[in-house]
């Protein structure tokens, strides 16, 4: 409710309607989220408020037009309020009392929301107000489909298209239906409409029921699908592939990246085998979610009012067909050594008018696009990251449960968020990113760079991380003699010294479980001394007392 009227309030300022779309950008021209958590704007940091899609239809209504209900309903709220009795405001914060004094009851407070003392309902985090009952899937699929066909006829600014054909799209900045209109948009950019006598109407049916078949998951779901194809959309015109391969292919790679994804349901291929599902049955173990994204995506294709091929002649159906189960079914990383390796020997001799050439490359840049999300600027990357971590762990929780073999890059046991990237960057992003820079040079400062820089920003976060695991992972035993005597003890103090320049050192120090003390000691060693001489003093917290353990020329 709040956003709506942040958003009501930034249209009046524009002086635009409700159906056109509002970006607002900071000094740097980075988008920012329009809502009521906005940061306040100074002279030095303004916002810069912009119509990117508009009804050019329509004109734009006056400021006095869109704000005079506002302002009608304001004016009344605010004589309501002025003509209430005092006992009325001393209800309120009476209400207010009562509800701070139950917060302050709460054993549980996180970032997830604030949970009553019996655990079971949750306060919304905003407003006290009645709970919005949640739509349906039905219902909220039905209003992105209102939405999408109202924005539709919108005229898109000239520089959000030429942004939309860049590596930098952020597309958290962006609702659904929006997203459906920037597919539109590529579709129609790419001239696919004039070529293929494609409908309007009939795109805008394939679009939604694409959207429809995304399965609300943490990665594999309808963003994900928007950003490799916003991806390929970008590469292709990056590449000036549109005067390298014929239109129909350009089509096969766009419409393949759409449709890649198709009703993923946010467990992979070894799952699905270990595990015997009905797709693993289906297609015999062999690449059973390719193979199923490419049947639900030509499922849609057979209906009438969604069939963006159907006036294509036999021929091209049976090349387009051909060519989006090839480029869905490389998706398979099962198959990524392969399909390099290919397209390695062919690079140093690439031919554009040689098939076989053609269908590896369209291959790659699906691929590519697919796996693309490091080539994005870390604001963007680093939250699809999480998500994608999200889906392997929860994947990893269901083998165990199951007693199935444990995926090991999805353990959230043993995998950490920069491990899991350093390795994925330097053995299959950097090797494929570099072989397609080698075919198209200008890839280089737009995928290939950002990559390496990403691969050195996790990098250092791994570095980070071992630095403090070394740092709080060593735990004291009981019996460990804090002695002077103790060539062990003197050993191990040294080494952590030499390890880290911190001054101060935490450790755990641990009762055997025999002991009748039930509580942990902190351990406190503190390092004291100029540059030649170091002492080493060990503190225990529950005795208050200090020893001296070790002294040594350095």
């Amino acid at each position: 409710r709040c956003l709506c009227r942040t958003l009501r309030l930034f249209q009046a300022a524009a002086e635009v309607g409700p159906h056109h779309i509002l970006k607002m950008y900071n000094r740097k021209g980075s988008v920012v989220n329009i809502s009521p958590q906005l940061e306040p704007n100074t002279k030095e940091s303004y916002y810069q408020l912009e119509v990117v899609a508009s009804d050019t239809q329509s004109e734009r209504p006056p400021l006095s037009y869109l704000c005079v209900a506002q302002l009608q309903h304001l004016e009344s709220k605010v004589i309501e309020e002025m003509g209430r009795s005092p006992e009325i405001i001393g209800e309120l914060k009476s209400h207010v009392e009562s509800f701070k004094r139950k917060l302050e009851s709460v054993e549980h407070l996180s970032w997830m929301g604030l949970f009553k003392e019996d655990g079971n309902q949750q306060l919304s985090k905003f407003s006290s107000g009645p709970k919005t009952p949640q739509l349906s899937m039905q219902e909220e699929r039905q209003q992105i489909r209102r939405k999408f066909l109202h924005l539709s006829s919108l005229q898109v600014t000239e520089e959000l298209r030429e942004h939309l054909k860049t590596p930098i799209f952020d597309n958290w900045q962006w609702e659904e239906a929006e997203m459906l209109v920037l597919l539109q948009v590529m579709f129609t950019d790419l001239d696919f409409l004039v070529a293929f006598h494609i409908e309007l109407e009939v795109l805008q049916n394939f679009l939604l029921e694409v959207y429809c078949h995304y399965n609300n998951i943490p990665f594999h779901n309808f963003q994900h699908c928007f950003c490799v194809t916003q991806m390929m959309y970008g590469l292709i015109w990056l590449t000036d592939l549109r005067g390298k391969l014929a239109t129909i292919d350009l089509l096969i790679m766009l419409t393949s990246a759409l449709c890649h994804d198709l009703d993923h349901p946010g467990y992979n291929n070894v799952y699905q085998i270990n595990a015997q599902t009905d797709l693993a049955l289906r297609y015999n173990d062999i690449s059973p979610l390719e193979n199923h994204h490419c049947a639900v995506a030509f499922g849609i294709l057979s209906k009438p009012e969604c069939n963006i091929l159907k006036n294509l002649s036999s021929d091209q159906y049976k090349h387009v067909r051909a060519g989006m189960i090839k480029c869905i079914l490389a998706t398979d990383m099962a198959k990524h050594n392969e399909i390099l390796n290919k397209f390695k020997v062919m690079q140093p001799v690439f031919d554009f008018t040689n098939k076989d050439h053609k269908e590896v490359l369209m291959k790659i840049m699906v691929k590519v696009s697919d796996i693309s999300n490091e080539a994005r600027p870390m604001a963007v990357a680093e939250p699809w990251l999480d998500c994608l971590l999200q889906e392997f762990f929860n994947q990893s929780d269901t083998e165990k449960l199951k007693g199935l073999p444990v995926t090991p890059f999805m353990d959230r046991d043993k995998v950490s968020k920069p491990s899991s990237q350093t390795s994925f960057i330097r053995f299959v992003l950097l090797p494929l990113f570099t072989e397609l820079t080698k075919l198209f040079p200008c890839l280089e400062q737009h995928i290939l760079e950002p990559v390496r820089r990403a691969l050195n920003y996790y990098s250092e976060m791994e570095r980070a991380s071992k630095d403090e695991k070394e740092l709080f992972c060593f735990v004291l035993n009981y019996n460990t003699q804090f002695s002077s005597h103790s060539k062990s003890k003197q050993a191990f103090l040294f080494t952590i010294c030499r390890k880290t320049q911190w001054s101060i050192f935490h450790f755990i120090y641990k009762f055997p479980q025999n002991t009748t003390q039930k509580k942990c000691t902190k351990v406190s060693v503190f390092c004291t001394g100029n540059e030649s001489d170091k002492y080493f003093r060990v503190q225990h917290k529950r005795q208050q007392s200090s020893t001296l353990v070790c002294s040594r020329q350095t």
